[in-house]
């Protein structure tokens, strides 16, 4: 059994080094929750007060367009953060959905709590700048693959990043995430 504290200490200092005393005083800042496969973690039009750190489990983020069709954004998965990004720093309401594909174990932080361990540990600060960095070049390469790859290449390029997202996520889900019908994917395979 996965020991969630250690997991995210582990996490946290693939960037910076924590002393006990700061790795306690870290995840007293969050919440551990749980979630069933299919719940809703944030939906569409309703505030976004956390972001979250992925302990087991499997996530999506989705946005659903005007003809009610639904554009997977993002998965998350066991060491990853996700959220509705502008809806949590602007303290809005969210243009996208995150549920979960699989029964999902993760850590909350409130925006509060997220400025509190910025304000007063500035190891955290540059953990999330780095955190953000990481996430800015991610969106900037699947926007790029958008722009420059046919399906077939965005399919490897998927392969290559994410092997285990095709034994984990539904086939109509990883269309979705590949912007190509179901049966345009299954002809990749």
């Amino acid at each position: 059994m996965i020991n969630p504290a250690e997991f995210l200490r582990t996490h946290i200092e693939k960037v910076v080094s924590l002393t006990d005393e700061e790795a306690a005083f870290i995840t007293s800042h969050f919440k551990l929750k749980t979630f069933e496969k299919g719940q809703f973690i944030i939906e569409e039009g309703n505030d976004v007060t956390e972001v979250y750190f992925v302990v087991f489990g499997l996530i999506k983020l989705v946005y659903e367009d005007k003809d009610a069709k639904k554009h997977i954004v993002s998965f998350a998965m066991e060491d990853w953060w996700e959220t509705d990004f502008q809806a949590f720093y602007t303290k809005g309401k969210a243009s996208l959905s995150l549920e979960c594909i699989e029964d999902t174990m993760l850590y909350s932080l409130s925006l509060e709590n997220f400025e509190k361990l910025c304000n007063e540990l500035q190891k955290m600060e540059r953990f999330f700048l780095r955190k953000s960095i990481a996430g800015h070049i991610g969106s900037q390469t699947r926007i790029l693959s958008f722009l420059t790859s046919n399906a077939r290449e965005r399919y490897e390029q998927l392969l290559l990043k994410n092997p285990s997202l095709l034994q984990r996520v539904p086939k109509s889900s990883l269309a979705s995430y590949l912007g190509v019908s179901r049966e345009t994917l299954s002809r990749l395979f």
